[in-house]
């Protein structure tokens, strides 16, 4: 279907916004009227530039507070409706959203209210123009889109239909299946945002915490599969109202809106697909057939391995070697060396790296297809990572996080005497042989970004690679709140957690590293002197509080500066190193079914790792 988006979503002049839906492959926009009165191009002007840059001008918004009000308010506002229909054909576009009133109606009458969109629709048709009436969640009389077309039903004239908003639908917790109700043909648009779940005054919620789809909690694909089998056929359009997004840079979020809405389309046509094979019919897989659909991708199967990046990894490798993982080799062709344990591998790199402390630079990910993941990753317009490869090396399929953090992906395995390893392993040499170890696998991740990138990310891992996105967490800090979520596979085989730090305040990444014998690696990592991030004694009192831990147990946890957690399912042990650069290492380990991250330890951690920084300044 034909993608869309109105100018509201974005920040900037009229035509910055213009140029950036177009750089980002929308094939139209909505024009926002106050960005239009701000601007001091004519209508003819823009008309012109976005014929240049190829692209529709779909709809003209918004018309507000006409309906339900008595004959001489009704005449005045036909005479607002004449001013504006001539600036809407002055920009060639052809359909004028009509908002439910909320500040002028006083006749809560449908009948009235038809009869009042019948004589707007005759001064639309005079102008070649329509009308898309829109149920607003906060309308005075006009709320629920059921009343709305009931409205344009019995207005009954062909310049006047309905505008279906997500938002104002989903907000009032109204059932979407109704729209199936409505002809194809009077559904003059659609308008999609999603939306966190919030207990919020629904003018507030709208105006200021609008998301595009994916980045929720409401089900939007299935909102857009009621769309098409009521046989509608305009744009999909996003209008998102979001403090973010209209600060943060314009390009940038016209991609990542124009993801949302690929992403949505490949949902809904799956959505379609699976209630054909359940006995639909002809009729879903007709309607599936107006819906675009990318490349299929299966979640990753576990991390390759995790990239630390720097001028000098020196002391990087010197906490790796306290922490009992092993040396691999040098590359063969670049600066870059491999230390593992197990599955854990740390790839350090000082290619073109001059003046860069050590930081989280990328990961690997093995998935069952990767030519299929970077097929979808291209679909959704994701940046690609470059990787210069030389003959004999395994070239891997890689594209950039909105953190910044590179993503590669790896289908290739060989047989190797100590197990099942990535082929690209075999491009590094000259390293030694070590025992087995505690340290296994890499349970998670740790990346922080900026607040105006956080919805971005959660939207790229789940679109991208299909991780699943649990309950958002947050940890109180010395210098404020840290909000933290995490992505994840659905056996846990990947978990990435994205955190998002207060204004101004360096959060450290970190690299969790899964053993088997926590106190094991504490005791060699202590005779090798890893400096350990000091645990306060409070804490070890406020654990005897919260869990009853005997004086033998928690004598150990102290002795080795251990945290501890513990579940219904299991149990969790963890420990931290002090900082290197921007990244540091968590050690863990989890027993029975423990699925979780000990969230009542962060603030331990923060305020730990906070005196450890100052005690650097």
């Amino acid at each position: 279907m034909r993608t869309s988006i109105a100018t509201v979503c974005l920040s900037g002049s009229l035509e910055d916004k213009l140029h950036a839906c177009a750089d980002a492959g929308f094939d139209g926009v909505e024009i926002f009227e106050p960005d239009l009165v701000v601007s001091d191009r004519s209508p003819e002007e823009i008309r012109a530039l976005a014929d240049r840059l190829g692209l529709s001008l779909d709809l003209y918004q918004p018309f507000r507070d006409f309906e339900g009000v008595r004959p001489d308010q009704l005449e005045d506002n036909l005479r607002r409706a004449r001013a504006r229909f001539e600036t809407v054909r002055r920009l060639g576009i052809d359909t004028v959203l009509v908002c439910s009133n909320v500040a002028t109606a006083t006749v809560g009458s449908d009948r009235v209210a038809a009869e009042q969109l019948r004589r707007l629709g005759d001064l639309a048709a005079s102008y070649d123009v329509r009308v898309a009436y829109e149920a607003l969640a906060w309308g005075r009389f006009v709320d629920d889109y059921r009343r709305s077309w009931e409205v344009v039903r019995l207005a009954d004239h062909e310049a006047v239909g309905v505008c279906l908003d997500s938002f104002h639908i989903l907000s009032r917790g109204h059932d979407p299946a109704g729209i199936e109700e409505i002809p194809g043909e009077k559904i003059f648009f659609a308008q999609l945002a999603d939306a966190p779940a919030l207990t919020l005054d629904v003018l507030s919620w709208s105006r200021h915490h609008r998301l595009f789809p994916g980045e929720g909690a409401w089900d939007l694909g299935r909102f857009v599969t009621h769309l098409v089998r009521a046989g509608y056929t305009g744009p999909l359009s996003l209008e998102v109202f979001n403090d973010v997004f209209r600060q943060t840079d314009t390009g940038r979020t016209a991609e990542h809106a124009l993801r949302s809405l690929v992403w949505l389309e490949d949902r809904a046509a799956r959505l379609l697909a699976e209630q054909d094979g359940g006995g639909a019919g002809a009729g879903a897989a007709t309607a599936g057939a107006a819906l675009d659909r990318i490349a299929d991708v299966d979640e990753p199967t576990g991390y390759d391995y995790v990239e630390i990046k720097a001028e000098d990894t020196g002391e990087v490798e010197v906490v790796l070697d306290q922490l009992g993982l092993t040396f691999r080799g040098q590359h063969r062709t670049k600066p870059v060396r491999l230390w593992s344990s197990g599955q854990a591998r740390v790839v350090l790199n000082e290619q073109h790296a001059r003046d860069l402390e050590p930081h989280l630079a990328g990961i690997g990910l093995g998935v069952a297809d990767a030519a299929a993941a970077s097929d979808r990753a291209r679909a959704l317009a994701v940046r690609a990572a470059p990787r210069r490869t030389q003959a004999g090396e395994l070239d891997l399929a890689g594209f950039v996080a909105p953190s910044g953090l590179e993503v590669f992906l790896n289908d290739r395995r060989t047989e190797t005497r100590t197990g099942v390893e990535p082929e690209w392993a075999a491009e590094f040499g000259h390293g030694r042989p070590g025992p087995a170890r505690e340290i296994a696998a890499i349970d998670h991740v740790n990346v922080s970004h900026g607040w105006d990138a956080h919805d971005e990310a959660v939207l790229f891992w789940t679109s991208v690679l299909g991780l699943e996105k649990p309950t958002a967490t947050e940890a109180a800090g010395p210098q404020g709140l840290v909000r933290s979520q995490v992505m994840r596979t659905g056996n846990g085989a990947v978990r990435i957690s994205l955190n998002v730090a207060p204004l101004d305040v360096a959060h450290p990444q970190h690299i969790a590293l899964a053993c088997t014998d926590i106190f094991a690696v504490a005791r060699r990592a202590e005779e090798r002197g890893l400096p350990r991030v000091p645990v306060p004694d409070n804490y070890y009192d406020d654990l005897r509080a919260r869990f009853g831990l005997d004086d033998a147990t928690l004598g150990r946890l102290r002795d080795h500066q251990l945290m501890y957690d513990r579940s219904a399912a299991g149990e969790f042990w963890h420990f931290y190193t002090p900082r290197v650069g921007s990244v540091c290492f968590e050690v863990l380990q989890r027993t029975g079914e423990y699925d979780v991250y000990a969230g009542d330890n962060t603030p331990v951690l923060l305020a730990a790792q906070d005196r450890l920084d100052r005690g650097r300044r």
